[in-house]
């Protein structure tokens, strides 16, 4: 009994010490190459993807450029001049409608960010019917869903036909390729419930091409905002209400003599909550609704009460 103990204790402490690390990774553990793909392609688009919230419901967007474009469904916007933008680093921002193709169901949101912000690249090759799809947006405002399917069918006007799963709240937000480039921005489900049946519609990126051509500071164009957006030329001037606040709380600490906030009854110590019923979360917020140079509604809370001010600039 005592030489079997002893073998025992030898083994044991000649046995070569062996991490998990060093252990080969089981094959059924292992990454195929398309789910690879799907990996990367969200990881490269995700980050540009936006939430955009309006009185009337929430949609997506697509960021194509740094400074603050987004590319929209047209019904998104819902024939606002100002939407609500959060971006994936839970930033919101306030955003104004530069231009709408009501036909495509395209619009143009520009916002103000304080730094370059990651964009969608636009996809330079053809989209194939049978090529893999991939959909990023906000069913029934779940953030940031990925769905993954073919390209189905491509219409005689260029709508895309896909199978991958859209639903109500994926409008506005970005059909991609495997490289994670954008072929076309999702807008529509046939489906009798409302539902996903499998089959969604997106607009191809030719319309997309064409609004973005009418934008401000695009090279080669002379109207730096198309016809039919209704916002007009942003002031040199920025507006203000006079006010100094604190940041975190959004709580005024001072008010001008003579200023916009002392005319409309704005007071030390108010807390500022919502900007025409948008919840206000940063001053930069509250400083692109002023840009618009349109009153204002404030929620205001002053001694544990809330109320509304009107603001006319």
């Amino acid at each position: 009994m005592k030489k079997t103990l002893g073998i025992l204790a030898l083994i044991l402490a000649t046995a070569v010490p062996v991490t998990i690390a060093s252990l080969p990774v089981p094959a059924a553990f292992a990454l195929d190459a398309e789910e690879n793909t799907t990996i990367a392609v969200y990881e490269k688009a995700n980050k540009a993807v936006v939430s955009i919230r309006t009185q009337g419901g929430v949609g997506a967007g697509a960021i194509v450029d740094n400074r603050g474009i987004i590319v929209t469904n047209n019904h998104v916007v819902q024939g606002n001049r100002v939407v609500q933008v959060n971006t994936s680093t839970g930033r919101s921002y306030s955003g104004r409608v530069l231009a709408v193709d009501r036909r495509n169901d395209l619009a143009l949101v520009q916002i103000q960010p304080q730094e370059k912000l990651p964009a969608i690249r636009l996809a330079k090759m053809s989209a194939k019917v049978g090529q893999r799809v991939y959909a990023i947006g906000n069913p029934f405002g779940l953030d940031h869903t990925l769905t993954v399917g073919t390209l189905s069918r491509i219409a005689p006007n260029g709508d895309l036909q896909t199978d991958a799963a859209l639903n109500p709240g994926n409008s506005g937000g970005p059909l991609l390729n495997s490289k994670g480039e954008l072929l076309g921005i999702n807008k529509a489900i046939l489906s009798p419930s409302g539902g996903s049946s499998g089959i969604g519609f997106a607009t191809s990126i030719a319309p997309v091409q064409r609004l973005l051509a009418g934008t401000p500071d695009r090279a080669g164009d002379n109207n730096s905002i198309a016809a039919n957006s209704p916002v007009p030329r942003q002031p040199q001037k920025r507006p203000t209400l006079g006010i100094t606040i604190e940041a975190q709380s959004l709580t005024i600490l001072d008010v001008q003599p003579g200023s916009v906030a002392e005319r409309s009854g704005l007071h030390p110590g108010d807390r500022l909550l919502r900007v025409n019923n948008y919840l206000l979360n940063s001053p930069e917020l509250l400083q692109q609704a002023l840009e618009e140079r349109q009153p204002l509604v404030l929620t205001v809370m002053r001694n544990q009460q809330i109320g509304l001010i009107r603001v006319s600039l």
